[in-house]
């Protein structure tokens, strides 16, 4: 049975830094049924939650820098469940507290105690992974050993499906394999021809002032439009119990604007039935 399809606001930032509300009746119009955020664009949770009741958008997550919720946990908890979120999520980690670097087993205790503050407010801590992730720590990935080191109680997994791929891993089987810990699936496709961009993370705004020599040969496309064994991953997704999928393009490519890709995606996931 299909699961409903939220959709990830940084697609389309620009469009909701300018306006929130128009943007996100427009997401509403083309089929979505829920938003994950990526920040608040200066408006109040209040304010947040009025346009997603008055709309009928579930507001299901957010992405939230681990720099702010360490900071305040407490309060980013409380704001974001204000809002009716049921989920948040570590979107990413800075160089030194990736697998293998000196801070990894610091974020891990970092991310047990994120995950019981979480819980006080009913909300549900998720790690929304990168290919850095798929770095060996011995003879297992590092996405796997924060998995097994920090309990399901206090840790989901939100799985990137490109990220996974680029990391060296089939999407659908890797999602089956965290069946009952993977109620949200990111959907991501992309195209790529030859070998991956050196600076790759330069496509998704990180570091900026790294640039490839050459043109790169990597693009993120919408859902259905690049490499990716969509009908497989929604099986697995469906398969692992995923509660949510949600649609995210960091960038937009085939001459589409931000809204059109995203438009794209949920048009080809309508189109199969999803």
């Amino acid at each position: 049975m299909a699961k409903p399809i939220a959709v990830q606001v940084y697609s389309v930032r620009d469009d909701a830094e300018a306006d929130l509300a128009g943007t996100f009746r427009k997401i509403k119009e083309m089929g979505y049924d829920g938003v994950e955020f990526a920040g608040l664009y200066g408006h109040s949770p209040e304010y947040v939650k009025g346009v997603c009741d008055a709309l009928g958008l579930v507001p299901i997550s957010a992405h939230i820098p681990l720099a702010d919720m360490l900071a305040d946990p407490d309060k980013t908890f409380s704001d974001y469940a204000e809002i009716g979120c049921r989920f948040a999520a570590v979107p990413y980690v800075t160089e030194e507290r990736r697998p293998g670097a000196p801070l990894f087993e610091q974020t891990i205790e970092d991310i047990k105690k994120l995950g019981a503050c979480a819980k006080k407010y009913g909300i549900t801590l998720l790690y929304h992974n990168h290919d850095f992730e798929f770095k060996k720590i011995g003879d297992k990935y590092g996405l796997d050993v924060l998995y097994e080191s920090v309990s399901p109680d206090l840790l989901q997994t939100e799985l990137d499906t490109c990220w996974v791929n680029v990391g060296g891993e089939e999407p659908a089987p890797f999602i089956e394999k965290y069946a009952g810990r993977a109620p949200v699936v990111h959907l991501k496709d992309f195209f790529m021809s030859g070998k991956l961009p050196e600076h790759l993370y330069a496509l998704i705004g990180l570091d900026d002032d790294k640039k490839d020599d050459e043109p790169s040969t990597f693009e993120f496309r919408p859902v259905g439009h690049g490499m990716q064994n969509m009908p497989a991953i929604l099986e697995a997704s469906e398969k692992a119990g995923a509660e949510w999928v949600v649609v995210e393009q960091d960038e937009p490519s085939m001459g589409l604007s931000r809204l059109e890709s995203v438009k794209a995606s949920i048009e080809y996931l309508k189109s199969i039935g999803w």
